[in-house]
């Protein structure tokens, strides 16, 4: 304390906030940039080759800093996650005219590699996994996590199968219990240990049942599901301190079964070049050559289902003769046309749900509901059966898309062009 006291005000404030967030990057809002300081400030500048500079003085010492706009933060941020950092992003909550001394501040969200939101950070065609691990006399609890999508899996198998689950959901961070080895990870970038309390199986299911407005989680399957559960739990606890609130658009869990998919070894599924050349590029792959999708959800469902081939020929036959139903007629033609125009409506309700969607996202969104009965009427005409039944399931959300309609003023620029 007799050491901070040294700093001057604005520093003790930041260094207080540092303090909670030791092996993050903070990014410290001043005026119309975020500003690093100290060891952050030498780091930053290293990895994101912008200038260090020192300003003043604290504790009789310069002030190393660096800093990046805060209407260009995002591309920052997106090399910053790529290389396996976290960031907590500290705003201005209190009003400049009545503050004496420094403006108050407080971290407001945390950007890690497995919980992002935000459009520019995230890969169109691919899913963004958080995952957690438990384990205990030979056998592992998974669980995982699409933020930006809301699904939320678990998962137990032999603790030899890591190295094949690991190649097959390709996490972009991991959660692990404090003070266990896990040689199996060494290499690995955003291994996050967390204290052994945040796998405790009971806290997890109390958790799970609030968060689901469930008394148990037998409805999801997940009853004898102890090590997943411990997992869970730790994982939920996690992405909700990283959002800075409710994670809403969670709403249930899916069990998977080690047996419902054909299983394929680390090496197998590497040499076979489904989504990913043995070098590492994305083409030519598998997925290269198929993905034709008029949508990034059409295509994130491609990428997932040709790392899940499944085992259940029922639901293959289905899905085979839906699509030659589809070509058959032309009708993938018109419904291709329609999807074009619609936008990620996955994403985009995640972040409405978290509170961080902006106004582009929201008239896309009333763009696409708009688009939803000529969709239906395309579907409709369509002999298969599993067709007519999605066409006949699904409903227009005129309720929402008069509320959007209503709420959205068109920009003066997309007048201009109508009246041109």
């Amino acid at each position: 304390m007799s050491a901070l006291e040294q700093h001057t005000p604005m520093m003790q404030q930041y260094l207080r906030i540092k303090a909670q967030h030791p092996d993050m990057l903070v990014f410290y809002r001043m005026g119309d940039f975020y500003e690093l300081f100290f060891e952050d400030a030498e780091r930053a500048a290293q990895l994101l080759d912008i200038t260090l500079t020192t300003r003043g003085q604290s504790a009789g010492s310069p002030i190393r800093m660096a800093g990046v706009p805060y209407h260009s933060v995002e591309q920052y941020l997106a090399r910053l996650v790529k290389s396996g950092l976290s960031v907590a992003i500290c705003e201005q909550i209190g009003d400049p005219a009545t503050s004496k001394g420094p403006v108050e501040r407080k971290v407001v969200r945390i950007v890690t590699p497995g919980t992002l939101t935000d459009a520019a950070l995230l890969d169109d065609k691919r899913d963004n996994l958080l995952l957690a691990v438990h384990r205990t006399r030979g056998q592992l609890g998974l669980a995982w996590l699409s933020l930006s999508a809301g699904r939320f899996c678990i998962l137990e198998c032999a603790e030899n199968a890591l190295a094949a689950e690991l190649e097959r959901l390709r996490p972009s961070e991991i959660l692990v219990p404090d003070g266990e080895p896990w040689s199996e990870l060494e290499g690995r970038p955003a291994v996050k240990r967390v204290p052994v309390w945040h796998f405790d199986v009971e806290a997890a299911r109390r958790a799970l049942c609030a968060q689901f407005g469930t008394r148990d989680l037998a409805a999801f399957g997940a009853v004898d599901q102890t090590l997943a559960l411990g997992a869970a739990g730790a994982l939920f606890e996690y992405a909700k301190t990283t959002q800075g609130t409710t994670i809403a658009h969670v709403t249930g869990l899916a069990v998977e079964r080690h047996d419902a998919y054909v299983r394929l070894d680390p090496a197998t599924r590497r040499n076979l070049e489904i989504t990913e050349t043995i070098r590492g590029a994305p083409a030519p792959t598998l997925f290269a050559l198929m993905d034709q999708c008029a949508t990034g959800m059409g295509s994130r469902w491609l990428h997932h289902a040709l790392h899940h081939p499944l085992r259940d020929r029922s639901v293959l036959g289905a899905r085979h003769g839906a699509v030659a139903a589809l070509i058959g007629d032309d009708t993938h033609l018109a419904v291709r046309r329609v999807l074009k125009g619609c936008i990620d409506v996955e994403r985009v309700t995640a972040r409405i749900a978290l509170r961080s969607a902006r106004p582009r996202d929201l008239s896309g969104l009333r763009d696409t509901l708009a688009r939803i009965p000529e969709l239906l009427a395309v579907l409709a005409r369509c002999a298969d059966a599993h067709v007519a039944v999605l066409a006949t399931n699904a409903a227009p959300l005129d309720a929402a898309l008069t509320l959007l309609t209503a709420a959205i003023r068109p920009s003066r620029r997309s007048c201009c062009a109508r009246a041109a």
